[in-house]
């Protein structure tokens, strides 16, 4: 079995603006590159997991993520850190999807498709439903970031990116 480093997008990989669905709003966290870098060498696949609400609230578009998405992919492909997928919620929070973070079928459908080891597998989020979708689908490490919100589940509190290299 494989293990990943499974990321939330915005406001991990990117900074958050709220809605991130233009090229032009995305800018990302320099220190994304080296963390990605340093788990691909440890082995680790780079899955992306994350929850569009906008594109269910009509925000924007499918069309509108996709080309944020590729842009994103190429710029990790261009720094040597390249993502193995990404895994996305379209709908809007009301809709009571299956897919939906904190419920951990994202995490799962990766699991399948990749065979991963879930339990040695890490997630870094900067939301509560990331950290608790990662618990449910029993992500072994759980980093928060920036959050300090109180959880009964066990996670690491990290203000920087670099922090999550052990």
């Amino acid at each position: 079995m494989r293990k990943a480093l499974f990321l939330d997008r915005d406001g991990v990989i990117n900074v958050d603006r709220g809605y991130v669905s233009k090229i032009k709003d995305f800018e990302f966290y320099d220190e994304i590159f080296p963390l990605c870098k340093h788990y691909i060498d440890l082995g680790y696949l780079i899955i992306v997991i994350t929850n569009q609400t906008g594109i269910g609230l009509g925000k924007y578009t499918l069309k509108d993520f996709y080309e944020v998405n590729n842009y994103m992919l190429e710029v990790f492909l261009e720094n040597n850190a390249p993502i193995d997928d990404v895994f996305f919620c379209p709908h809007n929070p009301n809709s009571n999807c299956n897919c939906r973070k904190p419920k951990p079928k994202m995490f799962f459908d990766a699991k399948e498709k990749y065979n991963i080891d879930l339990e040695n597998s890490i997630m870094i989020g900067d939301k509560i439903t990331d950290a608790m979708g990662a618990y449910n689908a029993g992500i072994g490490t759980i980093y928060l970031i920036n959050n300090d919100v109180e959880l009964d589940i066990k996670v690491h509190r990290i203000r920087s990116l670099l922090e999550a290299i052990k």
